[in-house]
């Protein structure tokens, strides 16, 4: 990119021209990293990155980069030392000692933390200051090569450690380490621009031991052992310029397949696993043909890998050249149901290769962009790959998501364009999060944000059409291979990033039409369409009066003004109408074509050109009309409550050959329990050709007819004979045939059958006797030896029916349940579940789906009061070491056990879980099940509802989940649920305390402005930034900027900006000071301590800058400032202990328990510094800062 602000013909270019405007005053074209030890037993990384730079601007004094949780030793700009500060607001990010807990205060006090650092706006976590022998080089414009040495101990996030406790070696047991995370998260693993619009070429190099495989971006140049052929190192090159956030690692045994079609495809699996590889991967090729076909452009990468990994962060993580996948994706040839969901999984991953990672976002307003293309050419291959039906089901499910959550929470932004940052300008103020960065969202925002980015491109082709749909994409990836390919033009490259406003240039060029209206109402705006419809057939003037009403009022509304679909049934055939939705206008004439002529035996025409004989007896006489639906196509984002009579309905379900229409036909006769509608639903179970899932829906539709019709249902129970007639023996009825799948369509109705009968019900509200017989019976019979595929899934499905047949407990004279009076039904019930678990264990199914299922079960049994209510045996299952699904399926017990029995010690102890869990996703689901199901929420009364819970929660996201964006987003959105949006009600009114704290603030305001002359004065040197901490709040560099003329520019940019943002708010409590202030020396080390993580930052500037001064030698500082960094990072939360060697002793005592000498070494430097350090009349590190929650989490300096 041609240098910002220097080149006037940049200058004056018209906004929203495609050009890209960097944030950064340079331009990065190339980068190393290279990672020369890891070490399992430690989880700890060591390496260095070399990152190629040229600026742009001619004054460039500060580079900022990224990094998070990385220690970092020393930084060279072309091989001379380079002073540097490191700060990251977000590891804490309201201070400690606040005593607010007031949600709309801690999201904006986020936002403001995560844009003080964020890259896009030209901003991060690590400063490094241009030495000025370089000044003159600079100003030329030169390059300069910036090489940053740093390790990473225990990470908490970005890369996972997965360390099997077995015997053995590392490669034996399995060991291995992948990059992981959400969004641009690759600062966690090593120093970089951490942007999807900062482009470079890479070479990436891993030096690991002998028996593992290090998996990278870009092809493989060549692979070199060690003398001593015990390690080697993997030399990887990637020359299409890739953005940071789509680099990746894996490292770990993995058995290796070069794909038979495809060779220059290799997938990677841990040991063992071969043989399910080479089944789940067989499919691969035919996914890259259908996206290079439609795309009419090869597949942009030299080379593509796909590993998969146990304890994945999410199930499908797509990086350049490579994607990373679950382990429990893989699946052999004899499992049904998961095939499918994983070749899903891999056209998923394989769609966002083109645009996500090969095509990249100029900002996160494109975001949608980049996910509705990957994901609407992803819903191109489902319908070539599983049929017509299957995609509009899928398109409908989707649909029915976006508009539920929306309606829920009030609306998804796609493309959120923000003003100067003025509060009113908040296009989301209806949510509890910034919409502003990706990493403040909560998750399932943000999976709804990627729902409703395809849907909207589906619209968008509506338009448009597909073919030039398709050419629109077409001309975005040929305009990037070819700016990809100018290998020293690093200006061209921004080509490979998109816009809104580029993308919709497009497509106005290629289609010449214009998309605006579209794009206003469904990108810019957020909120769904919600329709009320009602008719009347005016026999007279032969018209149908339709009336369409609209709810834009509601929270997530919008109102919708434009066309809108009618297709209407008629005698003569089916029509479509085509409506303008006006301002106002609620009733439309439609004119009908046939008048009623029901004599005539004619066959009826259908929408498909089918014509068939049809009942017409059902019929209204007067009028020709046999079913109407609005918006057939799903062409707006919208929720239609249609009313029909319940004939008109039964057509639509028996006629209508569209699968959504059959099953909205569905839900609508759920309302009318009649012999008419058990007939419709009867008559579709045994179409043979009617769509499996709508099938399965009506068996559960016909359960709840059939409850609703109890006293007047004649025959036997619903279903029973159907069943028995297309799954058991001829000659005996109660025994089912030998399991034969072959038939997917038959399979999946004969595992749903049973569980939709399980729940219907008798007079006195009991599963009927026969119903419970039969279903045990299909259990007792079930023979599989000839069956080519597996039936885990249909015996899981089993004990599913055995669950649903469970009713309320009938307790005589409060009895307490022993397994001696057990009901006998639930005995026999209780018994299978016993059975089928302990058969588990010597056995276990596919996923231990059957595992899953006892334990819901057990689960509805307790609920239900036939077994004592217990945790004990979900929490053992519970545990780590368990297959991921059991776990989960535990977790939710006990989350249900938490709210019903209202247990505070089962809270506690998964509270304790989402802490300290080794598996990133298992702590997420459980935060999101306690969101889902929370124990109380915050218009309630509750006894679990206390000062402490508060505490705990507002510091696990305030400081305990900083390394994992995703579980941060997940504990406030639990936040809110529990406590709402303001002070929550459990705690007391804040004290008297506050007013001093105000008085203490203005004192402390005083001495602002301080001459350079004293900077060595104690004082001096420590108030400044103690009074930039408490105006700004959170500034990204405010060490002791006085004496070591920080760049003040960048300094009080964005102390202002955060200070803006948080003086919108009215805070009665000043952060950062209170009771742990013993001395005014240390306040401005308090406030200042996002030491946590990564050493106290505040040693930093001031070791690091004084040291060269003070002659103390080149090569000294960094080491100084990273025996600081040790000391000062593990602070217990509470500790107003100042002796600093006990601290230092905890921590150490933490990390290096097996490295006893190591430790005291250690000790004697950071003894020996700290007295240098007071020597030199500087602020000692203020020890006993709350910077606190951290120790267990903190890194340790590695070796």
């Amino acid at each position: 990119m041609p240098p910002t602000g220097s080149d006037p013909a940049r200058m004056n270019r018209k906004k929203g021209d495609k050009g890209f405007e960097s944030p950064r005053p340079y331009k990065l074209t190339h980068q190393v990293v290279c990672i020369n030890n890891i070490n399992f037993q430690r989880k700890s990384v060591v390496g260095f990155v070399e990152l190629t730079i040229f600026p742009t601007v001619a004054n460039l004094n500060r580079i900022k980069l990224n990094s998070k949780q990385c220690r970092i030793y020393r930084v060279r700009i072309n091989d001379l030392e380079a002073a540097f500060i490191y700060n990251d607001p977000t590891l804490e990010v309201c201070h400690s000692e606040s005593k607010q807990r007031n949600l709309n205060y801690f999201s904006n006090a986020y936002a403001a933390a995560v844009s003080a650092v964020d890259p896009d706006a030209g901003n991060g976590e690590l400063c490094i200051k241009v030495p000025s022998e370089l000044w003159k080089h600079v100003d030329e414009l030169k390059v300069l090569k910036i090489h940053i040495n740093f390790s990473l101990d225990q990470p908490k996030g970005g890369l996972h450690f997965v360390v099997p406790s077995v015997e053995g070696s590392m490669a034996e047991r399995g060991a291995h380490v992948f990059s992981c995370g959400y969004q641009n998260s690759t600062r966690f693993w090593f120093p970089c621009v951490d942007s999807y619009s900062e482009l470079c070429t890479w070479k990436l190099e891993f030096t690991v031991d002998a028996a593992m495989v290090a998996v990278s971006n870009g092809d493989l140049v060549e692979t070199v052992y060690t003398h001593d052929m015990r390690k080697k190192t993997f030399h990887y090159m990637l020359t299409i310029p890739t953005s940071a956030s789509n680099i990746s690692l894996a490292i770990g045994p993995f058995e290796i397949l070069v794909d038979p079609y495809m060779h220059e495809v290799t997938h990677f699996c841990l040991p063992q696993l071969l043989p399910l590889l080479k089944h789940t991967t067989s499919y691969l090729h035919e996914v890259f043909e259908f996206y290079e076909e439609i795309l009419t452009c090869r597949y942009p990468y030299s080379c593509f890998k796909t590993v998969f990994i146990d304890e994945a962060y999410v199930e499908v993580a797509a990086y350049a050249s490579m994607s990373i996948f679950s382990t429990n994706l893989l699946h052999s040839a004899m499992i049904i149901d998961e095939t499918p969901l994983t070749r899903r999984c891999l056209a998923q991953s394989l769609a966002q290769q083109f645009f996500g990672c090969f095509i990249s976002r100029m900002s996160w307003s494109d975001e949608w962009v980049l996910k509705g293309i990957s994901g609407y050419i992803y819903g191109l291959w489902m319908k070539k790959t599983f049929g017509v039906n299957e995609y509009r089901h899928w398109i409908k499910e989707e649909l029915d998501r976006i508009v539920a959550y929306e309606l829920k929470t009030g609306g998804v932004l796609l493309h959120p364009i923000f003003g100067g940052g003025k509060e009113k300008d908040n296009p989301a103020s209806h949510l509890h999060f910034s919409i502003k960065h990706p990493h403040t969202l909560s998750w399932e925002y943000y999976t709804m944000f990627q729902c409703k980015a395809h849907l909207v491109m589906r619209l968008i082709e509506n338009r448009i059409s597909m073919e030039f749909m398709l050419q629109v994409f077409n001309k975005l990836l040929s305009l990037a291979s070819t700016a990809s390919s100018q290998k020293f033009q690093s200006h061209m490259w921004s080509q490979m990033l998109v816009s809104t406003s580029g993308f919709l240039k497009s497509i106005s060029n290629v289609s010449g039409k214009d998309i605006q209206p579209l794009i206003k109402q469904w990108v810019d705006q957020s909120g769904v369409v919600k329709f009320y419809g009602s008719f009347a057939f005016n026999r007279k003037r032969n018209v149908l009066e339709l009336e369409i009403k609209q709810d834009y009022t509601s929270p997530g509304t919008q109102k919708y003004v434009g066309p809108l679909k009618v297709t209407v049934q008629e005698l003569d055939g089916s029509f479509n109408h085509t409506l303008q939705i006006e301002e106002n206008s609620l009733k439309h004439d439609i004119p009908c074509h046939s008048k009623s002529r029901r004599n005539k035996k004619k066959k009826i025409p259908l929408m498909n050109g089918e014509e068939v004989d049809m009942d017409l007896s059902a019929m209204d006489a007067d009028s020709p009309l046999l079913w109407i639906r609005i918006d057939p196509d799903m062409a707006v984002l919208r929720k239609v409550e249609f009313e029909q009579a319940d004939f008109m309905w039964q057509y639509q379900l028996r006629y209508e050959r569209d699968v959504v229409a059959q099953q909205e036909a569905i839900s609508a006769l759920e309302k009318f329990p009649t012999p008419a509608s058990r007939l419709a639903l009867t008559d579709i179970l045994e179409q043979e050709q009617c769509f499996y899932r709508v099938r399965m829906s009506a068996c559960f539709c016909l359960a709840k007819i059939a409850n609703s019709m109890v006293s007047t249902w004649t025959g036997p129970p619903a279903m029973k004979s159907l069943f028995t007639r297309m799954f058991c023996c001829k000659t005996c009825p109660n025994i089912v045939k030998t399991n034969n799948f072959m038939s997917f369509q038959s399979y999946f109705l004969q595992k749903t059958m049973p569980v939709a009968m399980a729940l219907l019900r008798d007079v006195h509200n009991l599963c009927p006797k026969e119903v419970l017989t039969f279903i045990l019976d299909l259990i007792k019979y079930n023979d599989n030896r000839k069956n080519k595929f597996s039936d885990n899934y249909y015996r899981a499905e089993m004990i599913d029916a055995l669950a649903n047949s469970v009713t309320p407990a009938v307790s005589v004279n409060n009895e307490v349940r022993t397994l001696d009076n057990l009901n006998p039904d639930v005995r026999l019930i209780l018994e299978e579940i016993t059975r089928f678990l302990n058969m588990e264990k010597l056995l276990p199914s596919y996923r231990h789906t059957i595992t899953v299922s006892c334990l819901r079960a057990i689960r509805v049994l307790q609920k239900n009061g036939h077994v004592p209510s217990d945790p004990s045996l979900f929490k053992s299952y519970a545990e780590y070491g368990h297959f991921v699904d059991i776990r989960i399926a535990a977790l939710e017990a006990v989350v249900d056990y938490t709210k019903v029995d209202r247990s505070y010690e089962e809270l506690q102890w998964l509270l304790n879980m989402i802490q300290n869990d080794p598996v990133p996703y298992v702590r997420h689901k459980i935060l999101n099940m306690l969101t889902k199901n929370p124990p109380f929420t915050k218009s309630m009364e509750s006894p679990l509802c206390n000062e402490a819970l508060v505490d705990q929660l507002w510091k696990l996201m305030n400081s305990g989940a900083a390394h994992d964006w995703r579980l941060r987003c997940g504990a406030v959105d639990l936040y809110v649920t529990l406590f709402g949006l303001s002070r929550p009600s459990c705690l007391p009114l804040p004290e008297l305390g506050l007013v001093l704290n105000l008085k203490e603030k203005k004192a402390v305001l005083n001495p602002t402005i301080i001459p350079e002359a004293i900077a060595g004065n104690q004082e001096a040197a420590v108030n400044p930034s103690s009074h930039a901490q408490l105006v700004g709040f959170q500034n990204p560099f405010s060490s002791s900027q006085d004496e070591e003329e920080i760049d003040m520019d960048t300094v009080h940019d964005s102390q202002a900006f955060i200070s803006h943002h948080l003086n919108m708010l009215e805070r009665p409590s000043t952060p950062g000071l209170s009771k742990y202030r013993p001395a005014n020396s240390r306040s401005a080390l308090i406030p200042q301590h996002s030491a946590g993580c990564d050493g106290a930052p505040t040693t930093k500037p001031q070791w690091n800058m004084e040291l060269p001064r003070k002659g103390a030698g080149k090569e000294q500082p960094p080491l100084e400032m990273s025996l600081h960094a040790a000391a000062a990072a593990p602070l217990s939360a509470f500790s107003k202990e100042p002796a600093s060697s006990k601290h230092s002793d905890h921590h150490h005592h933490h990390h290096h328990e097996h490295k006893k000498k190591k430790k005291k070494h250690k000790h004697k430097h950071k003894h020996k510094h700290k007295r240098d350090g007071r020597e030199k009349g500087r602020a000692p590190p203020a020890f006993p800062s709350p910077a606190g929650g951290r120790s267990a989490r903190s890194p340790s300096l590695s070796d």
